[in-house]
């Protein structure tokens, strides 16, 4: 059954007092543990880009071998600014729109865009299951589909609604994480999903794709997967903040020019063929520190690039969604990239 709205509350609340807990075992990030050594506590997610090579190969910590580097699993972008705000993260990886709803109020988290994972393209779709005669977008009038809320995949499924003409409120919606998506499409309780791989891989051997987050960044819609740091870490560990950038632009580089041996890696973190990871891997736009350096992107200190206005483009869309409480200006976008660090980083 899905999950009501006041048990996910209740969920989300338990989840935010773990998570603080563990941060207090463990102690703040960046501080001295037991050992005297710093700990980085690091949230990814199962998504098959450069960020599973670091972790799988462990880039980082042969980067830091003075430094505890801690990799914890999250299943959304809401979840990883649910353990930011709790202090359980120092780094992490998530969706624009969640880090869109990170910067906006009512959430206003302290933290800045270091790294820009991908660039989302066909590896986020919106499936409908065969034999429900669904065809088109148009066609989810009255039906039931399943999104994680607040994650890149929500935004896009509700700027794909409102392409066809159609409302949120001309369809039933349906707050789901991708796993509990795929076993309420099992169950027959949904009609259709807008997921991310590897979960979208399963939808899509009994349904068809109805339209991808590739055509609606086309549309002028992009979003992308984004390297978060809290603004403590980043003023406090600006070595392993560069020591991270330069490990994540390692492994771009890797997937770029040997996309077997980093298919490799993403397989088994995914628990996959390497051969459905190098086809995952494909699906998504990956840039170099340096092409992050772009003006359609992070760009240069006194130079931000587009990726603020693209960020407040989705805040505007957001708040008509009643999904944030205001629309920050672009220039609290702008302070929010990470520019010098990125600068930093390439020298």
């Amino acid at each position: 059954m899905p999950v009501t709205p006041t048990r996910r509350t209740l969920l989300a609340a338990t989840a935010a007092l773990v998570l603080a807990g563990t941060a207090t075992a463990c102690g703040t990030g960046g501080s001295d543990t037991a050992s005297g050594r710093t700990q980085v506590r690091i949230a990814y997610q199962a998504i098959p880009n450069a960020d599973l090579v670091v972790k799988q190969q462990g880039l980082l910590e042969k980067a830091l071998p003075d430094a505890d580097v801690k990799w914890v699993r999250f299943d959304s972008g809401g979840d990883v600014n649910t353990a930011v705000i709790s202090g359980a993260v120092d780094l992490g990886l998530a969706g624009s729109s969640p880090v869109t709803k990170g910067l906006s109020a009512p959430l206003d988290i302290p933290y800045k865009v270091l790294w820009i994972h991908d660039v989302i393209g066909d590896n986020e779709a919106l499936v409908a299951k065969k034999g429900k005669g669904i065809t088109s977008v148009k066609a989810l009038k009255d039906r039931k589909i399943a999104t994680p809320f607040g994650s890149t995949s929500h935004y896009s499924l509700l700027a794909a609604l409102a392409d066809a003409g159609l409302k949120a409120s001309d369809v039933t919606l349906v707050d789901l994480q991708p796993q509990d998506a795929l076993a309420a499409w099992k169950r027959g309780d949904i009609d259709a999903a807008y997921v991310w791989t590897p979960t979208l891989g399963e939808l899509e051997k009994d349904g068809t794709v109805l339209t991808t987050s590739r055509k609606i960044a086309d549309a002028g819609k992009p979003t992308a997967d984004l390297g978060v740091v809290t603004n403590d870490f980043a003023e406090e560990h600006p070595e392993i903040v560069t020591a991270w950038l330069k490990a994540e632009d390692r492994a771009v580089a890797q997937a770029t020019s040997d996309p077997d041996r980093a298919a490799a890696s993403i397989g088994k973190e995914l628990g996959i063929p390497a051969a459905e990871a190098k086809a995952q891997l494909k699906q998504l736009r990956l840039l170099s520190a340096r092409e992050q350096q772009g003006a359609d992107y992070l760009g240069t200190p006194g130079r931000p690039g587009r990726l603020a206005a693209n960020l407040r483009d989705a805040a505007v869309f957001l708040k008509g969604q009643k999904a944030v409480d205001a629309v920050p200006a672009r220039s609290v976008f702008e302070d929010a990239l990470a520019v010098r660090e990125l600068a930093d980083a390439v020298k």
